[in-house]
């Protein structure tokens, strides 16, 4: 059940599309997307530290595309009272960052959504550590993301029409399946639990949208990080060296994990609650995945763009890097039983300064 300022929030209809109208237009929700937007990003190196308005040290966790992680901040040691615990999560144009927060034990999940396919496991998966069986908990919900490309724009306005009672063709909705269906799904799934959650940053589609001079969109901004002492959110932005640990696997599981059954609906298990490691589930690949990343290879930057990506002219501009990193890791390592002998996972132990190592 969906709380917004703590007032249950409906519209009485069934469709999650009609709540999602309905809280993007809530003056409530509105004027919180307004205050995000007006706050610096945070720019987060690990080689570098935190750049930003606040230079107090910090210990974060990061997930990449369909991977979640739940943190105990009690459990993570800090060094100072001045200490804090980050989640965090980057590289969304089409997909939503969502992170649910306990407000009396200050556990916080963080997910990153790429597709309606998921939704409904991996909220019960996120909610799995956040509540008890019997529990009541009232639970923050912050949702970012889901730019509204030219594409999302169009297939909006045919919604509000429907909504509305006038025309629009349902034919012409069916054609597209990125920001809108995602976000309409995510909150049907909020809607439809009987959990209490109460939606504190509700900034996707049009509230996270810049056009240039030219009329290009782009997101306002495509990450941020949630404080879990405070419940705080802010923008931020990730470099390499802080999209850790094991970045170029865990990449390559968001791509593989899509022809693996055991990830059938699932978000990718990254992070162990109650040790403050990361875990990296094992996923499989077949040899036809070596051949795919040769041939992609071969592409042009731009042709890696209009493959790989659901909204190219939004990418950061380290994505084809990445993608290029990622085709050669397959190539080399075109058995996934290198990576992940005897399917166990690879797992990765925080330093006394915040750092990640192999666990032998």
């Amino acid at each position: 059940m969906i709380f917004v300022d703590g007032i249950p929030f409906s519209t009485g209809s069934s469709q999650g599309i009609e709540d999602l109208i309905a809280l993007l237009e809530h003056p409530f929700l509105v004027s919180a997307s307004n205050k995000l937007k007006a706050i610096p990003v945070m720019k987060v190196s690990v080689m570098e530290g935190f750049r930003g308005e606040r230079s107090t040290p910090a210990k974060h966790v990061y997930v990449f595309q369909r991977e979640y992680a739940t943190v105990d901040p009690a459990l993570v040691e800090v060094s100072s009272l001045e200490e804090y615990v980050l989640v965090g999560t980057d590289e969304a144009t089409t997909c939503v960052g969502i992170v649910i927060r306990n407000q009396k034990t200050g556990w916080t999940s963080i997910a990153h959504v790429d597709s309606p396919e998921v939704v409904d496991l991996g909220l019960t998966q996120m909610l799995s550590l956040l509540i008890d069986q019997n529990s009541n908990a009232e639970l923050d919900v912050h949702i970012v993301g889901a730019f509204e490309d030219a594409v999302t724009n169009h297939v909006y306005s045919l919604l509000v029409k429907q909504t509305s009672g006038s025309s629009g063709s349902e034919s012409e909705l069916e054609l597209y399946n990125h920001s809108i269906p995602l976000c309409s799904k995510i909150i049907e799934a909020l809607q439809n639990k009987g959990n209490k959650f109460h939606i504190q940053t509700f900034c996707v589609l049009g509230h996270n949208t810049m056009r240039d001079s030219d009329g290009n969109v782009y997101p306002v901004f495509n990450g941020f990080m949630v404080e879990t002492s405070s419940g705080s959110v802010r923008p931020a932005s990730f470099d390499r060296s802080s999209r850790c640990p094991d970045e170029i696997v865990r990449r390559i599981r968001v791509t593989v994990s899509y022809s693996d059954p055991s990830w059938k609906g699932k978000l990718l298990e990254t992070y162990d609650s109650h040790s403050d490691q990361y875990q990296i589930a094992p996923c499989s690949w077949n040899l036809r995945w070596k051949e795919y990343a040769l041939s992609l290879q071969q592409l042009s930057d731009s042709d890696i763009l209009l493959n790989c990506s659901t909204s190219p002219s939004a990418e950061g501009p380290d994505f084809v890097d990445n993608h290029r990193r990622l085709f050669d890791y397959l190539i080399q390592h075109p058995n996934w039983r290198e990576t992940f002998p005897m399917r166990k996972p690879r797992i990765f132990k925080r330093t006394a300064s915040g750092d990640w190592i192999k666990a032998e």
